[in-house]
């Protein structure tokens, strides 16, 4: 099938909604610039020392995690569909003095644009979701991960994306496996700064644990470790409430919120 406007309209969703986030208390820019890294605990603890390694970023939005890995002494590439997104990202990277390389282009597509293989392949939070097959990206994280090569995702649970957040309070609207794109339209993002709203349009589609494990084994990897989790690093699912760790968590914690996979690649 063709996905060509599905993608055009994410694609111009994401272009408005870097500003805003740049802009947000959520992106915490100028803490990040004196040094701050947005890197989470599961990442951190998941990939351990990144010095020296090659590190491909998948959907890497305006770069701060792929600045964040550079900082760690990683040779970084970050990819995204957003063309203000990487110019934003380039911009970072040459005024906080790294040497990452930035790639705009479409994640399905990013082997026709970097032929370079990699040590590690990282992807996180709110990425899968905006692919109609995981398919052929599972196939492109093979070619571009070289032989005993890491591929590491954490990412939203596919249960709390059943949900249609719009109403109130969320109702169970969306299959766990559902094929048929969702689209929603609506005014704001999650990283609203109040001064400046948009109207996010946007197309996206769920995936089961199932659907992302298959993908990546049928592609050739080898999976570590299926993780699923309670808290969620970032406070952006109505009713979620702060734990003593500075997580967030939904009250009697009734499903996960996170899941993370680490693979290889024999």
């Amino acid at each position: 099938m063709d996905f060509s406007k599905e993608f055009e309209t994410n694609r111009e969703t994401w272009n408005r909604k870097v500003a805003v986030h740049a802009a947000s208390d959520f992106y915490e820019m100028e803490s990040f610039k004196e040094g701050r890294s947005s890197l989470n605990r599961y990442e951190l603890e998941a990939l351990g020392d990144v010095q020296g390694k090659s590190l491909l970023h998948l959907q890497c939005h305006f770069g701060q995690d792929t600045l964040s890995w550079s900082r760690m002494g990683a040779h970084c590439t970050g990819i995204d569909l957003s063309n203000e997104g990487i110019k934003l990202a380039k911009s970072l990277n040459e005024e906080l003095g790294l040497d990452a390389n930035f790639i705009c282009c479409n994640v399905l597509d990013t082997s026709e644009y970097v032929k370079e293989t990699f040590d590690i392949i990282f992807t996180s939070y709110g990425t899968i979701g905006w692919l109609p097959d995981l398919k052929p990206w599972a196939q492109m994280i093979s070619e571009r991960l070289k032989p005993g090569g890491v591929f590491y995702i954490v990412e939203f649970h596919p249960i709390a994306w059943m949900f249609d957040y719009l109403t109130e309070p969320p109702q169970m609207t969306y299959g766990y496996m559902q094929k048929e794109a969702i689209y929603e339209e609506y005014e704001g993002t999650y990283a609203d700064d109040s001064t400046k709203k948009i109207i996010s349009k946007e197309y996206g589609w769920n995936h089961g644990l199932g659907e992302v494990i298959s993908a990546l084994t049928n592609a050739g990897l080898n999976i570590r470790y299926l993780h699923e989790h309670d808290a969620s690093p970032y406070n952006i699912f109505p009713g979620l409430k702060e734990n003593a760790e500075g997580m967030y968590e939904l009250p009697k914690k009734p499903y996960p919120l996170i899941f993370e996979i680490k693979a290889i690649k024999s």
